[in-house]
C-alpha cells in the first residue's frame, strides 16, 4: 500500500485545497480529516455571533451553503483518496498474478475441450506441447465443419455446451454459430500482453466478424489450391485458371464440394467475382468430379483417377506428399489466388464449461508456439511476425506477411462476414444451380 496521503483543507467559507503527504504514516488520512473537520466545527460554533451583524435570513442562508461546502469537500476527498489507491495499483491486480490464478483454475477444471480440422499432425502438436506447458489436458475432436457445427448447435440448444473452443474455416462460424449467438466475445479472453499487442501480428488484430469480438484470424496466407497429378499434367499445361477449361481436363477435374462451407465454397465464390458466371457455367460443363471428403479427392489424385484438383490445400494432400506420390500445386497469377484464413480462425462457445481453461487455451494457441504448432501442423502461414512462414514457399504456401502488405488484404480476403453474405452465399446458390 502506497504512503502518499491525501490531505483535504477545508476551509467554512474559502475553496477547498488538495496536497499530497508521502510522510506521513498509512492511515492518519481519517484522522487528519476528522481534525481539520472538527477545527471547522469549532470555528462554526462561534455561529451566533454573526446573527448580531446580519439578518437571520441571510445567516441561514449562508449556513446552508457551508454545510453543501463541507459535504462536498468530504465527496472530493475520498474520491481523490479512492484515485490514489488505484493509481497506486491496489484496486487491480496485476496481470502475471492474474494469469497465475487462470492458470491454476484451470488445473482444477482438469481439461479443455476444442474442435480441430482433421489433422493427425495437429492433434499430435497440440496434445503434446500444450500439455507440456500446463499440464492440462485437451480433449480433441476432429471432424468436418458441418458435423462439428451441427453438434454443437445441438447443445447449445439443450442448453448444455459440452465444446469450450471451436477453430476452424469462418463460413460455418459465421452461418452456423455467430448468426445462431452461439458465440462468446473472445476478446476478453486475451489476458497476455504478446497476444494482446497488435504490433506481434501482420495487419494488427484482424477479425472475421463485422463486430470484432468473436471470431479471431489467426492465419493470413495465398494458397495454390489447384493441385496435379505431375504423371498426367506437364506444368506448362495449367497456368491460370482460363486452362481448366480445356476440354483435355473434360471428367479429369476434381472439386471440392462448393455448396458447403470450406475452401472449395471459398475458390468457387472468389472465381465467381474474379471471373464471372459465364467462366462457372463452362467450368461445370467439364463434368467435374464433386465431393465433400477431401481425402477421397486427394486420394483420387495421388491415384492418377483425375488429372487436377480444386479446392484442397497441403494439409489435405501431406500424407501422400510424405509417401512420395506423384501431387503437386499448379503456379497461378497471383491475383487469381485469394489470402485465406485456411482453419486457424478461432472462438469461444458461449457458456464454455471449462472457462478458465479455455483461456489458457486460447492465449497458448494465439502465441507464438502456438502458432508454430499450428502453422508447421496444417501447413498454413500465421500472422504473427515472430513465428517463420518462410518454408511454406515450397509447398505453395505463402504467408500474406512475406509476399503483401496490410492494405491489400481487404481486397484479396474472402473470410470475413461481409465477404461470405455479399460473396459466397450468392456464389453457393449459383453452384447449387449449376450441380445439383
Amino acid at each position: 500500500m502506497s504512503s502518499n496521503l491525501v490531505v483535504v483543507h477545508l476551509e467554512c467559507a474559502t475553496n477547498l485545497q488538495v496536497e499530497k503527504d508521502s510522510s506521513l504514516p498509512p492511515g492518519m488520512t481519517t484522522t487528519i480529516l476528522n481534525c481539520h473537520l472538527e477545527r471547522r466545527e469549532r470555528s462554526c460554533a462561534n455561529w451566533n455571533h454573526y446573527l448580531d451583524f446580519y439578518d437571520k435570513a441571510s445567516a441561514r442562508k449562508l449556513y446552508l451553503r457551508l454545510k453543501i461546502f463541507l459535504w462536498l469537500g468530504g465527496l472530493a476527498y475520498f474520491a481523490l483518496l479512492g484515485a490514489a489507491r488505484l493509481q497506486a495499483g491496489e484496486a487491480k491486480p496485476s496481470s502475471a498474478g492474474e494469469w497465475e490464478k487462470t492458470v491454476e483454475a484451470a488445473k482444477r477444471e482438469g481439461k479443455v475441450v476444442v474442435s480441430i480440422p482433421v489433422s493427425a499432425e495437429l492433434r499430435k502438436g497440440i496434445e503434446k506441447v500444450f500439455k507440456q506447458r500446463f499440464g492440462i489436458e485437451t480433449e480433441l475432436n476432429a471432424g468436418r465443419a458441418a458435423a462439428i457445427v451441427g453438434k454443437i448447435q445441438q447443445e447449445s440448444k439443450s442448453g448444455v455446451p459440452y465444446f469450450d473452443v471451436h477453430m476452424g474455416g469462418s463460413e460455418s462460424m459465421v452461418t452456423g454459430l455467430l448468426s445462431e449467438g452461439i458465440l462468446a466475445p473472445l476478446e476478453p479472453a486475451m489476458m497476455l500482453k504478446e497476444i494482446k499487442d497488435p504490433n506481434n501480428w501482420w495487419g494488427g488484430h484482424i477479425w472475421v466478424d463485422n463486430a470484432k469480438r468473436y471470431i479471431y484470424a489467426s492465419q493470413a496466407y495465398q494458397v495454390e489450391n489447384i493441385w496435379c497429378n505431375t504423371d498426367s499434367v506437364k506444368p506448362e499445361e495449367i497456368r491460370s485458371l482460363t486452362d481448366l477449361l480445356n476440354p483435355k481436363w473434360s471428367g479429369k477435374i476434381g472439386y471440392l464440394d462448393p455448396r458447403t462451407p470450406g475452401a472449395g465454397a471459398s475458390t468457387w465464390s472468389f472465381t465467381w467475382k474474379l471471373k464471372g458466371e459465364d467462366y462457372l457455367k463452362k467450368l461445370a460443363r467439364q463434368k467435374l468430379f464433386v465431393s465433400r471428403d477431401q481425402r477421397v479427392l486427394a486420394e483420387s489424385l495421388a491415384k492418377g483417377k483425375i488429372a487436377v484438383v480444386v479446392g484442397l490445400s497441403y494439409y489435405s494432400l501431406l500424407p501422400f506428399i510424405k509417401a512420395g506420390l506423384p501431387v503437386k500445386s499448379v503456379p497461378t497469377p497471383r491475383d487469381e489466388v485469394y489470402v485465406s484464413g485456411g482453419s486457424g480462425n478461432v472462438t469461444i462457445i458461449k457458456g464454455a464449461p471449462h472457462p478458465n481453461a479455455t483461456k489458457v487455451f486460447v492465449n497458448w494457441f494465439l502465441g507464438q508456439e502456438g502458432q508454430e504448432t499450428y502453422s508447421r501442423a496444417m501447413g498454413q502461414g500465421t500472422r504473427r511476425l515472430d513465428v517463420d512462414t518462410q518454408w511454406l514457399k515450397e509447398f505453395g504456401v505463402i504467408g500474406a506477411k512475406d509476399n503483401l502488405t496490410p492494405d491489400q488484404y481487404p481486397k484479396l480476403e474472402n473470410q470475413s462476414e461481409e465477404k461470405i453474405l455479399k460473396t459466397r452465399e450468392p456464389a453457393a446458390e449459383l453452384a447449387r444451380k449449376l450441380l445439383d
